[in-house]
Parts: C-alpha cells; sequence; structure tokens
C-alpha cells in the first residue's frame, strides 16, 4: 500500500486539462451571512431582463447563465456543468469517446489544441499541440462557444470535418481535413533502444496506468535480457488524468519522500502523497520528456522526480496546470467544477501559470543526416594499414551510430537527446 493520505474520493483531471476531486459535499453558507443587497441587485436584473428583453426567456434559462457566469468569472477551470456537460465529462475520462482525439482548450476566441492523442485522427493527420483552429467546415469559430466548437468536432465515425488551422511559422492557414473515428485511449506503451535502454510512452493518467507502467518496466527489462541500463519517460503532449495514477508512477521510481501535496481552504483539499520504498525501476537512470503539451498530473510527475533529483528532465516547458478542482452537485442531474485548491511538487513549488522547467533545454527540430559530410582517414587512397591487422572503418553514418538511431534521429530529435543523455551516464556510472 502506497504511502497517501486518503482523500474521501478519488481525484481525475478533466477534458480541459483538470486535476479534480470527484463528487465532495462542503456545508453551506449560514443564510444570515448572505450579501442581502447584492442578492437584491441580482434579483433585480432578472426581473428587468424577464419583463423587457426582446425575447422571451425562461427562468431555468436566467438562472443557468447566472450561475455560469458566476464560474466563468473565477478561473478558466470552473464551470456549470449542464447535464450533457456532466455526461461528457464522464465519458471524456473512461478512455474511449468518439470524435477527432484532440485536447482543446479557448484562448482569444479560437480553439487551442493543448495536444492530439497518440494514435488518432488528429495525430495521425499532424495536428499538433499550440495549433489553433480558427475555423470547422469553411465557419468561424470565433462566434462559437468551446463546448460548441467541440459538439461540431465530435460526430460519427467515417465522417469527415474540414479544420483550418494556424500554426506558428506558417505563413498562411493549414486545411486539414479528418476522418472521424472512436477513440480508445491507449494509456501506456514501451520499446527498447540499443538493446539496454527503455523507452515508456504515457498518453494519459487513467485509473490502470499505475499498474500498467509497472508491467512495461517489466517488460522492457525482459526485452533487455535483465541488463536495462536506463529508462525514458515520455510524457510530452500528456494533458494530465487520475491523480492517483501520477503519484503510482512517479511512487515507482521513487523510494522515499513526498511526490506532491495540495492546499486550499476546505479542510478536506490539504492533502499529503508519498513514496513507498518498494522501487519497480530498480534505481536505474531515468530521463523525462516534457513539452508544452504536458500538463496537470504529468507535471506532477515530473515535478517530482525533478524535485527529488531522480531524473533529468528534457524538453520544453510544460503547460503550468496547477490547480485541483471539485466536482459539486447542485441538482439532480447537474453540478459544478470548481477549483479548489492549488498542488505543489516536494520542494514546494507551485507550478500554477509557469509550469516545470527543463534541466536541459531541448527544442524540437528536424534533423536532417548528411551521410556525405563525414571523411575519415580509411578514405583516403594510398592510407597506411592497421598493424594489428583491424579492419578498415570508412565512413557511413549507419556505422557511426546504427541505423536504428540514425533514423531516430531523423524522426525524433528529443527522444534521440534523451537517448544519448542515458548513455553518457551508462558510460559514467561503469
Amino acid at each position: 500500500m502506497r504511502g497517501i493520505t486518503k482523500w474521501t474520493s478519488a481525484l481525475i483531471a478533466g477534458v480541459v486539462l483538470g486535476t479534480m476531486l470527484s463528487v465532495q459535499a462542503f456545508s453551506p453558507r449560514a443564510a444570515n451571512e448572505l450579501p442581502f443587497e447584492q442578492v437584491q441587485e441580482l434579483a433585480n436584473v432578472f426581473e428587468q431582463i424577464k419583463r423587457v428583453y426582446v425575447d422571451d426567456v425562461s427562468d431555468e434559462q436566467l438562472i443557468e447563465y447566472a450561475i455560469q457566469g458566476m464560474l466563468e468569472g473565477l478561473d478558466p477551470h470552473s464551470a456549470y456543468l449542464t447535464p450533457k456537460d456532466y455526461e461528457d465529462l464522464q465519458v471524456g475520462t473512461s478512455g474511449q469517446f468518439g470524435g477527432l482525439g484532440i485536447e482543446v482548450t479557448e484562448e482569444d476566441g479560437f480553439v487551442k489544441v493543448i495536444t492530439p492523442i497518440d494514435d488518432t485522427p488528429a495525430f495521425r493527420a499532424g495536428i499538433q499541440a499550440g495549433d489553433f483552429i480558427t475555423a470547422l467546415d469553411g465557419e468561424s469559430v470565433m462566434d462559437m462557444s468551446l463546448d460548441e466548437a467541440v459538439d461540431i468536432m465530435r460526430g460519427e465515425p467515417g465522417t469527415s470535418i474540414m479544420l483550418t488551422v494556424a500554426r506558428e511559422g506558417e505563413s498562411a492557414p493549414l486545411e486539414i481535413e479528418i476522418v472521424r473515428d472512436i477513440i480508445r485511449i491507449q494509456s501506456v506503451r514501451s520499446e527498447v533502444y540499443d538493446e539496454h535502454y527503455g523507452y515508456i510512452r504515457i498518453a494519459a493518467f487513467q485509473a490502470s496506468t499505475g499498474d500498467d507502467f509497472v508491467e512495461h518496466i517489466e517488460r522492457v527489462r525482459e526485452q533487455a535480457g535483465g541488463e536495462l541500463k536506463g529508462l525514458i519517460v515520455d510524457l510530452r503532449n500528456n494533458p494530465g488524468g487520475v491523480l492517483d495514477a501520477a503519484v503510482e508512477v512517479s511512487d515507482a521510481m521513487l523510494t522515499e519522500g513526498t511526490i506532491v501535496y495540495t492546499e486550499g481552504r476546505a479542510a478536506n483539499s490539504k492533502t499529503i502523497f508519498t513514496a513507498t520504498k518498494a522501487d519497480p525501476s530498480q534505481g536505474v537512470p531515468i530521463v523525462v520528456l516534457i513539452n508544452s503539451g504536458s500538463a496537470s498530473a504529468s507535471e506532477i510527475v515530473a515535478g517530482a522526480l525533478q524535485d527529488q533529483g531522480r531524473a533529468i528532465v528534457m524538453g520544453t516547458e510544460s503547460f503550468g496546470k496547477g490547480s485541483v478542482q471539485t466536482i459539486l452537485p447542485v441538482g439532480q442531474q447537474t453540478a459544478i467544477k470548481l477549483t479548489t485548491a492549488r498542488y505543489y511538487t516536494p520542494n514546494g513549488r507551485s507550478i500554477q501559470a509557469t509550469g516545470i522547467q527543463p534541466d536541459v533545454i531541448v527544442p524540437r527540430a528536424k534533423v536532417e543526416v548528411q551521410d556525405s559530410a563525414i571523411v575519415k582517414e580509411a578514405d583516403l587512397g594510398g592510407h597506411l594499414m592497421n598493424p594489428n591487422g583491424e579492419e578498415d572503418r570508412t565512413s557511413d553514418v549507419a556505422n557511426e551510430s546504427g541505423e536504428e538511431e540514425k533514423s531516430l534521429l531523423e524522426r525524433d530529435y528529443q527522444l534521440f537527446q534523451a537517448l544519448t543523455t542515458l548513455k553518457s551516464m551508462a558510460i559514467l556510472n561503469r
């Protein structure tokens, strides 16, 4: 049993990057503490709208609008959940849903892509973290709410939608057609590089991710012939998820100390999560990869390993989502999502709006290997033979680093640098 001060219910992350506490109950404010003058003002506005607004508006609509306004004025992650919103939230955390496969938020009137989900239509179509979606099937998103835009992007599998995308570095908007599909999120996958270096990719933190992560550690160790020399944990474009899972993943690489703690005004919003002595990683060197699409629960993992000196964090600055949301029921089928706490790394850092700063900054880059640029002694005509009878080694990039590394360098520069760092650490630890 890992060392955790128990919450009364599980922590989960929402569709738009929220670390959330499921349904909680708080004591209502005493009636005699209500600001009666302001409540009367609200009632007067309600009456004026009902009396002279150009169209008829129901009482239910006006009350819903009032609640929405109160919550949206607090912060970007507090919101009123209609029955449909509540259902969508449950679907979004189930690991399966229909649509394109992107996590989005609203910024400056446009739909901003937080991250494409691995192996989904959006990912395969080339949608990138940081893209701004400006139109859907030719219709501008400027006059849409985020929910409306999301509803349009969802749809029956097999149907298509045209996204107009503004991307940094591109002089003109991109038109990207995507065919909708059922989105099934595979939380964890792994492989082995250069025989002895494990790579584990976590796409999102779901209820089973902690157990899956430990299973994949054992899998890459077995594939490495029992000689695992290092581990790369890839959290790039990971928008977050179940906080318990983030704690379990961290605990699989730590043997003591704080993983994360939270603080808020409510008594049950203050808690601390600590590591246990069990160490499935067996102390191997670790590099954690992050980028601007790494948020919430993924920042908890990166921050815990960084503060405890357990891993080198590489890549680019993370998203900066450091708050906790609680789901509070307010009706038979409705609820509010309310920010109730901030979380902190072991050293007391809040990453809210600042993000995790990598130990080593490695920007995303496209690298083209020029094989012909290398000339060695063995390439020179009439060169002296090796006196020990060693075979001549002519210039060949494949011989320098191997075809696998050459391919990795060309397709994922950040991952290549992480692997290079692990190899350097292995040499130093001999």
